[in-house]
């Protein structure tokens, strides 16, 4: 939300709000741009009839104070997705779907374009190099690329946020079952999918990954009007830890790696030839990508030890970044951690999907704050039935953060990839302390 706030401001639009709790790195942010509300908390008094419009955050409740006086003034209220379509029903609208890579994907397409000189507009899930804040609107591009996230609108709007999109060029990178407190069954959350895909326009295209068996069933279902466009793994080799695409001279080396994110590319790669880039063009530009924030990000290095980190919580997104540290890095020990830190991660019916996706580390750890139980009203796990669960008896189970950073340190490897994932911090573990 302070992203978008930003965006507005730069546009040139008198930008104002409220909430009860502002935090880094939204405080500095705003007040650097001169729109950090004075007071926190919610004031209906500064509701009037000379605003335009009334922009809901996720968690805008529905007695709101604020939100109850823009209903008595009979305001535009919108939900950020539906302000994001609202902006862009006149351009060419750009979404990237599915449960893990969407963020990658479309900040793979976002390098290519600005690289290309080409104007366009955005909204994305993470920070990226080059890019200031994760919005930008603009009256003039001609192009908005949306990360389509299959999570609800708002309270008071139960759809997912990629139904409101409407895209004229759809992706779909891979689907597995994920929000389990939404979308209680998996034939629940696909047919979020189906319905995303019935949502293109008229004469649109589907982009979609052929190697995952229910994307391909989806999208082989899918409406004979819409042109289909499958892809899948490109050639590649790896030397001396570089990743590289393509063959003779137009092979190119990469900053990224991992069998999911050549998967990624393959799919930026089809976006961006609909866009008018071709394949040389997207390839050599793609040599220069680091990477989106926490995805596969190297956040610390010496002459013995790599340390990444990475937004990888649901087991699908798990598993494929532990392969690929493993096929990136075969002769190294290789020590993978993750947090249980979201309601489907610490749902005892849900856990036993994620056995054997950390098989492929040499050392597997696994972190979760007890009292986190307590706060989504869920049953405890103790740490034994978590082994069991994750199927994999030599696996370390923390429940202290500092126990958990302690033993990271103890480690003293001579070779070693540490990777930790999460997308929580290991309640307060200290990256710098540990870098």
């Amino acid at each position: 939300m302070h992203n978008l706030a930003i965006a507005l401001k730069k546009k040139g639009d008198v930008v104002t709000g409220s909430d009860d709790h502002i935090f880094e790195p939204s405080r500095s942010r705003l007040a650097k741009y001169k729109i950090l509300p004075e007071e926190e908390g919610w004031y209906p008094d500064k509701i009037t009839s000379e605003i335009d419009s009334i922009i809901l955050g996720m968690h805008a409740r529905e007695d709101n104070p604020e939100l109850l006086r823009a209903r008595e003034l009979e305001l535009i209220i919108y939900s950020f997705p539906e302000f994001l379509y609202e902006h862009a029903k006149n351009k060419k609208r750009v979404v990237i779907g599915g449960s893990h890579g969407k963020t990658t994907i479309t900040s793979m397409i976002m390098h290519v374009l600005s690289e290309q000189r080409i104007d366009f507009d955005y909204m994305v899930g993470a920070q990226l190099e080059g890019f200031e804040v994760m919005v930008r609107l603009s009256d003039s591009a001609p192009y908005i690329i949306l990360e389509g996230d299959e999570y609800l609108t708002s309270p008071l709007d139960r759809r997912p946020k990629f139904h409101l999109y409407k895209p004229d060029i759809a992706l779909i990178s891979g689907i597995a079952w994920d929000h389990i407190n939404v979308f209680p069954a998996f034939d629940i959350y696909l047919e979020q999918f189906r319905i995303f895909v019935d949502m293109i326009s008229d004469d649109g295209v589907l982009i979609y990954c052929n190697e995952d068996k229910n994307v391909k069933k989806v999208s082989e279902e899918a409406r004979h009007d819409i042109r289909k466009v499958p892809y899948s793994t490109p050639e590649f080799s790896i030397t001396e830890g570089v990743t590289y695409i393509g063959y003779g001279d137009d092979k190119v080396g990469l900053q990224i790696f991992g069998h999911h994110n050549l998967l990624n590319l393959q799919g930026a790669g089809k976006v961006c030839c609909e866009l008018g880039i071709s394949d040389k063009q997207f390839n050599g530009t793609m040599a220069s990508f680091k990477g989106a924030s926490k995805r596969l990000e190297l956040i610390g290095e010496n002459s013995t030890t790599k340390i990444y980190r990475d937004f990888a919580h649901a087991p699908s997104k798990l598993s494929a970044t532990v392969k690929a540290i493993k096929g990136q890095y075969p002769e190294k020990r290789f020590v993978a951690c993750m947090e249980l830190h979201t309601y489907s991660s610490l749902t005892r019916d849900f856990i036993s999907h994620y056995k054997n996706t950390m098989d492929d580390a040499d050392i597997a750890c696994v972190y979760y704050n007890p009292h986190t139980f307590e706060i989504k009203k869920l049953t405890y796990i103790d740490p034994e039935e978590i082994k069991r669960m994750f199927q994999r008896q030599d696996l370390k189970v923390f429940v202290d953060s500092g126990d958990f950073q302690q033993w990271l340190v103890d480690l003293k490897g001579e070779n070693d990839i540490i990777l930790l994932m999460s997308s929580g911090d290991f309640d307060g573990l200290d990256f710098n302390s540990l870098i």
